[in-house]
């Protein structure tokens, strides 16, 4: 049997504190935080160690050669034993997610963990990897807006999406090394996403009096209102928080792009992610359970010290 650590380290266990928070973020801008939210959120952090897991597997004889280290390749963990770990947290979390929100929740959960597989099994090698791993944490996001106004949720999804691509774009040259060209371009998104994530969300034009249909556990959220005084701003000074820890190490990636610093990139990007997922929530209108969110990423960075998260 594996140890608990070599288990940890397969899965990458601190990258799960970057997860939660798509669940948050989604469940502030569609007004359905509630009971069903933590819940949603334990859903997505099982299919993201299965897609860890899984990948690791189907990466197993590459691994061999390039990082020899890992569980697999090192002989800690057996090719079957990670197979069944990932088929076993993929079950896990779906049959979670729809207990905690039935059949709507289902209906995004199925989808999202076939494309966590389709990327580890088809694309990751391909040029669509960085889109289908996009395409994975904006569904994570939507997960979290089931049951209510999932279209105010969809801006959110495609914010985190399109940091994930930046992340993504950067990891498949985190062995090899990469030319100054790529962390630039990631850098530039980057920003982009940082501006998206500071700016004030529409009005909502829904009828007055319209409320989204939800679960009994659930009271949804009135249309998001701008906060007075200082929480105003926090959206901003979280997506500036975010911009500033990834872009930085974008910038050393850029002005040496060997192996190590776009290494340093990648951890950076998913440790830093609850920074932007908590000025999305914060966004809605969920300033303090923005600010626990983005807690987390000096936590995980801390934590990527013990055990790399990529």
């Amino acid at each position: 049997m594996p140890r608990l650590a070599d288990l940890a380290e397969l899965v990458r266990a601190p990258a799960a504190l970057s997860v939660p928070g798509d669940v948050v973020a989604g469940a502030a801008a569609a007004g359905m935080l509630g009971r069903r939210t933590p819940a949603l959120a334990a859903a997505s952090v099982l299919l993201y160690w299965a897609g860890m897991a899984a990948n690791d597997w189907a990466d197993r004889r590459l691994d061999a050669v390039e990082r020899p280290e890992r569980p697999i390749p090192s002989g800690r963990v057996a090719p079957a034993a990670a197979l069944g770990l990932a088929a076993g947290l993929t079950a896990a979390g779906v049959a979670v997610a729809t207990a905690a929100g039935g059949r709507r929740a289902a209906a995004v959960a199925v989808p999202l963990a076939a494309t966590v597989w389709g990327y580890d099994l088809a694309a990751k090698s391909t040029p669509a990897g960085p889109a289908v791993m996009a395409a994975c944490r904006g569904l994570d996001v939507l997960l979290g807006a089931t049951g209510g106004r999932v279209l105010r949720a969809v801006p959110a999804a495609l914010t985190v999406a399109a940091h994930t691509w930046t992340v993504t774009a950067l990891s498949r040259r985190e062995v090899t090394g990469a030319d100054a060209a790529l962390p630039l371009r990631t850098l530039a998104g980057t920003a982009l996403v940082a501006a998206s994530a500071a700016a004030r969300p529409r009005p909502d034009r829904a009828r007055p009096g319209r409320r989204p249909r939800a679960a009994t556990t659930d009271v949804p959220d009135p249309a998001p209102r701008p906060d007075p005084g200082a929480a105003a701003a926090l959206p901003a000074l979280l997506a500036g928080w975010y911009a500033a820890r990834y872009g930085a190490a974008q910038a050393r990636a850029a002005a040496d792009p060997r192996a190590g610093r776009v290494r340093a990139a990648v951890g950076a990007g998913i440790t830093g992610l609850p920074a932007l997922q908590g000025a999305l929530a914060a966004r809605a209108g969920a300033g303090l359970l923005g600010l626990a969110v983005a807690a987390a990423a000096p936590l995980g960075g801390r934590l990527a010290r013990k055990v790399s998260p990529t």
